[in-house]
């Protein structure tokens, strides 16, 4: 099985969308925030291009407050991150170094969820 691509297309009118790649059949995807996952997200098949799913993930009002907000995408099965996307609001950045931490805390939740999975099994 080929492995899973998502690729940002844009954000508009606060919806972020994406194309995903590499299965034919449907996949199941998740999208959290601060390890809650977002309602909403929707997943179909390009209808000019078998094997391609247009993602769209609305971003909810609520959770945008002053500072670095990061939104991460994972394939369900797998619990591997596919895409994050960050949206900063409130003063300036002169460095996105806000958003790096936030995904960073993003990545080592999920990780903790996996090791905590893996040693479960394994009793």
């Amino acid at each position: 099985m080929a492995e899973l691509q998502l690729t940002k297309t844009r954000i508009q009118a606060g919806v972020w969308e994406g194309v995903l790649t590499g299965t034919e059949a449907r996949p199941e995807i998740e999208v959290s925030h601060m390890a809650r996952p977002i309602a909403g997200v929707s997943l179909r098949e390009d209808p000019d291009l078998p094997g391609q799913f247009l993602v769209r993930v609305p971003i909810p009002i609520e959770l945008l407050s002053e500072g670095v907000q990061t939104f991460v995408i994972t394939d369900k099965a797998t619990e591997e991150r596919l895409e994050s996307f960050t949206i900063v609001t409130g003063q300036p950045v002169e460095e996105d170094f806000r958003a790096e931490m936030e995904l960073l805390r993003e990545e080592l939740d999920m990780l903790k969820r996996a090791f905590r999975r893996h040693c479960v099994e394994t009793m």
